[in-house]
């Protein structure tokens, strides 16, 4: 597997995002050159930064919506935060690491997708189709970083027109949001087709056909989100989705200990004993059907980690080392999304395939229950809540269906967000 090597511009764009920064300008003397007299070599170092930049913050992203989503506890003996206002005791702060490190990390990378075009545009020393190559991934990885800030600000919206750092566009709500993410999905798949890859990549594809199956796998995410459920099987089938294929075939994010390289934010071992903690609710057991296999995901702790009354005798334990990848989306992922989609179709002789495969593979016995569409749904959310724990699911899952209702909350006082607020530098 290749690795990042953070150089040129992209160190720039890959450090990790400032706690209360705005976003730099990025118009410096570098990218100027690199837009006049580029070089593959320049260019291909940007694509670098465009990459290892998507990892930058993600460790803040999946802990921020795992703790309203109920499914974490994230414990830190020096950010209080954690388990204070993520965990609805306060408002949450528009000003504060939460939201702005998240948010500036992932419209860097957008707006790395856009100096790469302006470089792209005058590159003589490409033919077409290499530059559409360049074009059509970075756009999927722009609708992908997007998406991420969408899923966090919800209603609130975000700004998907920003090329033009000096008028950009307006924020939009969410489903205009959504809509011009499935736009540029769909733009990025256009250019995709009959392209040439002739770049590094490290999330795990190698050629155009491999990256128009990320595309539309992405594609099929954002429109169920937008309940366009024959959109979703489209996409599906021009996905890498495999009814009866490994969960974990996929794309991810690569992690090693090189020099220059960055470790898995997101591991921590098991059985940590002070400082930092990643921990699962307890409901996350409680809650599970006997004989689950998934429960792996949630190993038991030799003693119980606890903070400002929250209480776990589990770790999240999905990455195993720091340099596992964290996958952006993956196979299991696309059965629910197809499992979905067909019980939006009323399909369900199809939809119950798909569960079952998700049942059986984790050793449980085929679905018994209710042939209804609410009795599937409430089948569907339980095998994502289990097959894609810990992954940046599970409220946006409960937000979708209007049940962040029935998430618990632990202690008096805390309530169950469902959005966070524009960051203030976004404001300003």
């Amino acid at each position: 597997m290749k690795k990042h090597l953070i150089i040129l511009l992209g160190s720039l764009i890959g450090l990790a995002a400032c706690q209360k920064g705005e976003i730099p300008n990025l118009n410096s003397p570098i990218v100027d050159d690199a837009i006049r007299n580029g070089t593959k070599v320049k260019l291909d170092n940007l694509m670098v930064g465009l990459e290892s930049g998507t990892r930058n913050s993600l460790a803040t992203y999946f802990d921020a919506i795992g703790l309203i989503g109920r499914e974490i506890y994230r414990m830190s003996a020096s950010e209080p935060r954690y388990t204070k206002e993520l965990m609805g005791d306060g408002t949450l702060d528009n000003n504060t690491f939460y939201i702005t490190n998240p948010w500036s990390a992932r419209y860097r990378v957008v707006r790395q997708g856009n100096i790469i075009h302006d470089v792209v545009a005058n590159a003589t020393y490409l033919s077409d189709a290499q530059k559409k190559g360049y074009t059509g991934y970075t756009k999927t990885i722009m609708a992908y970083q997007l998406l991420m800030n969408l899923n966090m600000t919800y209603t609130n919206g975000v700004r998907t027109d920003v090329k033009d750092p000096n008028n950009i566009g307006p924020v939009k709500g969410y489903p205009e949001s959504l809509a011009d993410i499935a736009a540029m999905l769909d733009a990025g798949k256009a250019e995709l087709t009959g392209s040439e890859i002739v770049f590094p990549i490290t999330i795990g594809a190698t050629n155009a056909a491999a990256v128009i199956k990320f595309n539309r796998a992405i594609a099929a995410r954002v429109a169920i989100y937008r309940q366009l459920w024959a959109a979703a099987l489209t996409a599906l089938n021009e996905s890498f989705f495999d009814l009866n294929g490994p969960f974990e075939t996929g794309y991810f994010h690569a992690f090693s200990n090189k020099s220059g390289d960055q470790l898995n934010p997101l591991f921590l071992p098991q059985n940590t004993t002070s400082g930092e903690f990643r921990v699962a609710t307890p409901y996350y057991a409680a809650q599970i059907i006997p004989g689950d296999d998934r429960i792996a995901k949630a190993t038991l702790r030799t003693e119980p980690a606890s903070q400002l009354g929250l209480v776990s005798n589990r770790d999240v334990w999905i990455h195993k080392s720091n340099e596992a990848p964290v996958y952006i989306i993956r196979n299991e992922e696309l059965i629910l999304i197809y499992a979905e989609a067909k019980i939006q179709l009323s399909q369900l002789p199809d939809a119950l395939v798909a569960i079952n495969r998700l049942r059986v593979d984790h050793n449980l016995t085929p679905y018994a229950g209710g042939i209804t569409t609410t009795a599937l749904i409430n089948e569907l959310l339980y095998h994502r809540r289990y097959s894609l724990f810990a992954e940046g699911h599970r409220w946006i899952d409960m937000r979708r269906y209007n049940k962040l209702a029935e998430l618990p909350n632990p202690r008096p006082g805390d309530k169950v967000w469902d959005k966070f607020p524009i960051p203030l530098t976004e404001g300003n």
